[in-house]
């Protein structure tokens, strides 16, 4: 447990920097112009005519926003433990995305962008460090790189020699070659070695914990992309004869002729393919990267010339393979595409590339707020690690207790029970070779503090996350004053709602409607399979629905004609199927079966009207409460700061 030092009160250190502005008063309380801009900013990102009318409006909706958090603030709900649930939960699912160098991390952004817009055909020789005995043995890994080279220097062939010399026993087969790589394909150290390379050319041999690696660069092409592809997959039993491996390519050779007839891919991927994780949705695979399979499947796959081809049947090691293109997903060109950029960033932090990314912390935490070191004997505190962790006698470790202090950050001091916690976990190698020096394990303790430090004080530190997090905290504290003063009001009194009904009956009406079913499932492919059926035996899609639970949802319920999918401009007409409609958004498909029609528009009873009332009821508590609001906390606008910032 860290303490505090009682002497440093440190009661500016994190004090928010640089001027603020006061947009409006509520109470005693101010809001900064700063703050109701970005707000503003984030919420009006469509082109605006007139700006000044814009901010207006939205300053409106400001107000009493801020109102609302303020009342929340006051009754304590802050305090409330979903509230801090909500926040602590939210804090570790994003404090990781702070914890490393913004500048390291844009050129590694960078790097990644670049590297991904090209596809690496790659060669490959492997000289393990172990033996063929199993033994380790670096000094023959050496001479026989060193032979390697010396032969590769002369212009001999590159396959040739990797089929010869090569620990990697496929190499005996391929030459060699592992097909396309792209960026994160493989380990980053790897990936350098390849992307630094010309076509034709090999690379300098890179070392890592189990041999050496050489490269050589076949040539490059423009990035394909990924693919979305169904797949039939006849596989090879274990022990299969060679008699029994003609079977199976026979029966290959009859599917891909059904296929070619205009037979349901999916129907047969499910009855007949031997990929039982694919079989089940039709035969979809998840989308195929570079380097993700065998390079003779990604040959065939990247080659299919549009959506909905299909292979001829073609082999691996696995068995004989037909597969079908559904989409091609093309790399992202754009260097400036968000979504693209997040997902770089993601692979980067959990990728090796991204192991310097910590040294920044450490610098802002000398800076602020800052580091000591306290006056100890390091012989008697390595004495007495010696003796608590590998039980050896105990001299000058003596002088040194269990609460003597050794460093503080700031205010927060760690002393010798934590070192001897910390070093009796981390203090051996992770190549299992033994112990790392003390002093060594030392360093790495104070610098994981550091981390520790920051990523408990990141508000401090980041504005970004603190401003994530205020967002956060206040939009739950809107959301549960919200919910005790408006929402639970209205939806519970339900005397109010039905003299809120009787007194607008003439506004709630049905327009144009239909009794239906609406299917939601999982995929397209899925939507296809449940149309088909239904349409077939209509009375029972019930029963088919439920035979289909984990992929399909089926709602029933009236409906405006507007809400049922892939209606567009046709008239429903009762036991109609509207087709299956894709939603681009998440891949998944919904269609309709119409079970009555209402052409000319009706009113709507009290319980068909219930949600649209609750609405109109919210409005209506919400405005009152607005005034009771404004009347506990009174506002000022400083009209010259809003004419400013409405310029």
């Amino acid at each position: 447990m860290k303490k505090t030092l009682p002497i440093l009160l440190l009661l500016f250190l994190f004090s928010h920097e640089g001027n603020t502005q006061t947009l409006f008063t509520y109470g005693k309380y101010n809001a900064d112009a700063k703050d109701f801009l970005r707000a503003y900013n984030k919420n009006n990102t469509a082109p605006v005519t007139n700006k000044a009318k814009a901010i207006s409006d939205y300053l409106d909706l400001y107000i009493k926003s801020r109102l609302k958090i303020r009342e929340a603030y006051e009754r304590r709900y802050d305090t409330l433990a979903n509230i801090r649930t909500e926040i602590d939960n939210l804090r570790n699912q994003i404090v990781d995305n702070y914890m490393s160098d913004p500048t390291l991390m844009d050129k590694l952004v960078k790097e990644a962008f670049e590297r991904s817009q090209k596809d690496y055909h790659v060669a490959h020789i492997y000289i393990a460090f172990r033996n063929s005995s199993g033994g380790m043995d670096t000094v023959a890994a050496q001479r026989k790189l060193d032979d390697i080279m010396a032969r590769l220097k002369k212009g001999e062939d590159f396959a040739k020699v990797a089929r010869e010399n090569s620990d990697d026993t496929t190499a005996k087969k391929t030459g060699g070659d592992i097909g396309y790589i792209t960026v994160f394909t493989l380990p980053y150290e790897f990936e350098n070695a390849i992307y630094a390379t010309a076509p034709g050319k090999y690379s300098t041999a890179v070392r890592s914990r189990i041999g050496y690696h050489i490269f050589k660069v076949i040539d490059t092409r423009k990035a394909v992309g990924k693919v979305k592809a169904q797949q039939i997959l006849l596989a090879f039993p274990p022990g299969i004869d060679e008699a029994s491996k003609k079977q199976v390519a026979a029966k290959a050779d009859s599917i891909y002729k059904i296929l070619l007839k205009g037979d349901d891919f999916s129907k047969i991927a499910t009855d007949l393919s031997n990929d039982y994780m694919t079989a089940v949705t039709g035969g979809l695979m998840p989308d195929i990267g570079v380097g993700q399979y065998d390079p003779v499947f990604e040959k065939v796959v990247f080659s299919l010339p549009k959506d909905g081809a299909i292979s001829k049947p073609f082999l691996t090691s696995h068995g004989w393979h037909i597969v079908k293109r559904v989409s091609l997903k093309p790399v992202v060109t754009n260097p400036k595409d968000k979504t693209y950029r997040s997902e770089l960033e993601q692979k980067i932090t959990n990728d090796a590339r991204s192991k310097n990314s910590k040294d920044f912390i450490y610098k802002r935490i000398l800076a602020k707020p800052g580091f000591r070191k306290f006056d100890y004997d390091d012989a008697a505190l390595w004495n007495l690690s010696d003796s608590l962790l590998d039980l050896k006698p105990l001299n000058l470790g003596r002088n040194i207790q269990p609460e003597t202090a050794l460093f503080a950050i700031g205010d927060s001091i760690y002393d010798a029970g934590e070192w001897i916690d910390y070093a009796g976990t981390y203090r051996f190698k992770q190549d299992g070779a033994g112990v790392k020096p003390w002093n060594e394990v030392r360093d790495e303790w104070i610098k994981a503090s550091m981390q520790e430090y920051y990523r408990d004080h990141l508000e401090d530190y980041n504005e970004d996350f603190r401003n994530q997090m205020t967002e956060f905290r206040e939009g739950n504290l809107f959301f549960e004053i919200m919910q005790v003063e408006v929402w639970n009001k209205a939806q519970n009194d339900s005397a109010a709602l039905l003299t809120l009904y009787n007194k607008n009956k003439d506004k709630y009406l049905w327009k144009q409607s239909a009794d239906a079913v609406l299917f939601f499932c999982s995929d397209i492919n899925t939507a296809k399979m449940i149309y088909d059926k239904i349409k077939a035996n209509p009375k029972d899609w019930k029963k088919l629905s439920e035979q289909y639970s984990e992929k399909v949802i089926a709602d029933s319920a009236r409906y405006e004609w507007e809400q049922i999918p892939n209606l567009k401009k046709i008239i429903p007409r009762s036991g109609m199927l509207t087709s299956p409609e894709l939603n681009m958004a998440d891949n998944t498909a919904s269609f309709a079966y119409i079970v009555n029609v209402y052409a000319q528009p009706m009113p709507r009873s009290f319980v068909e009207a219930r949600g649209l009332v609750i609405n109109d009821y919210q409005s209506v508590l919400e405005e009152k409460w607005n005034e009771e609001l404004k009347k506990k906390y009174p506002v000022k606008i400083d009209q010259k700061v809003l004419a400013e910032i409405s310029k």
